[in-house]
């Protein structure tokens, strides 16, 4: 069983892969202040009952791919694979790790590891050109050109924290369940706040693509739009430009690095 885990800056995500299939996946918030033993015994309980794995940690687990946006988990992770999981292969994306997607930017090393995982997966699923649309804490937009190269991208405040300043910054506002309303005219403030969230995030995903689109291809209808990230859902419907949508993009990324680099080895 391959692990893989996604850290990103509100919630991290672990998938269990057997071969290319995923048989398991968690969803935990990510917290900078946790140890590495704190992480093992959260990792414990997750897959301590799962009856493709053993009851001792480590059992059933014969390699591991981590991704992370917040470095101190990401150095505490490293610390989870030493004591944890010595005898198994783990690979952490960071700079030195082949992908086989060559990055185009002014200053690569700046580009999260998640945006290019999901262009790695991105490439393997659909070709290019493609744009990932990922919503998470921020909304991000990565393009994919048709050489399989990651040439730039977008950075969008996310829907929660678009929520969030709302309720922090509006004297009468308040936080608010993010859920679709009943129309996009709000008879209350609560459905008016949900209305502009809701849509105004899909009119935004649907601008910014076409853009990006007309950049990358001589006939932008040639360029896939792929949503991954845990609120996509919200926006899926509201959207005209989207073409696919893959929730384990990240995680499937993650098992083609893994596999790229342990046949290197």
């Amino acid at each position: 069983m391959l692990l893989t885990i996604d850290v990103g800056n509100t919630h991290t995500v672990l998938g269990l892969f057997d071969g290319e299939e995923i048989v398991e996946h968690w969803r935990i918030s990510t917290d900078a202040r946790r140890t590495a033993d704190e992480l093992a015994v959260l990792l414990q309980g997750l897959m301590g009952t799962h009856p493709l794995l053993g009851e001792e940690l480590g059992d059933g687990i014969d390699g591991i791919a981590i991704c992370a946006t917040v470095p101190s988990v990401l150095h505490e992770l490293r610390e989870v694979t030493r004591r944890y999981y010595g005898d198994v292969p783990a690979i952490l994306v960071e700079p030195g790790v082949k992908t086989g997607v060559p990055i185009l930017t002014d200053h690569p090393k700046e580009v999260g590891a998640d945006r290019i995982i999901n262009a790695v997966a991105a490439v393997d699923l659909y070709g290019g050109p493609a744009i990932v649309v990922d919503f998470g804490t921020a909304t991000t937009f990565d393009a994919v050109s048709a050489r399989g190269e990651y040439i730039g991208g977008v950075i969008a405040p996310g829907i929660e924290i678009s929520v969030e300043a709302l309720g922090v910054r509006g004297a009468q506002l308040r936080k608010i369940e993010v859920a679709r309303p009943r129309s996009v005219i709000g008879k209350n403030t609560v459905e008016a706040m949900q209305s502009g969230i809701i849509y105004g995030f899909a009119g935004q995903v649907d601008g910014v693509a076409r853009r990006m689109a007309r950049e990358l291809a001589d006939d932008p209808e040639d360029v896939t739009v792929i949503a991954t990230g845990g609120l996509a859902p919200m926006v899926l419907g509201e959207s005209s430009v989207i073409d696919e949508h893959e929730p384990w993009l990240t995680l499937i990324g993650l098992r083609l690095v893994y596999d790229r680099n342990i046949s290197r080895r």
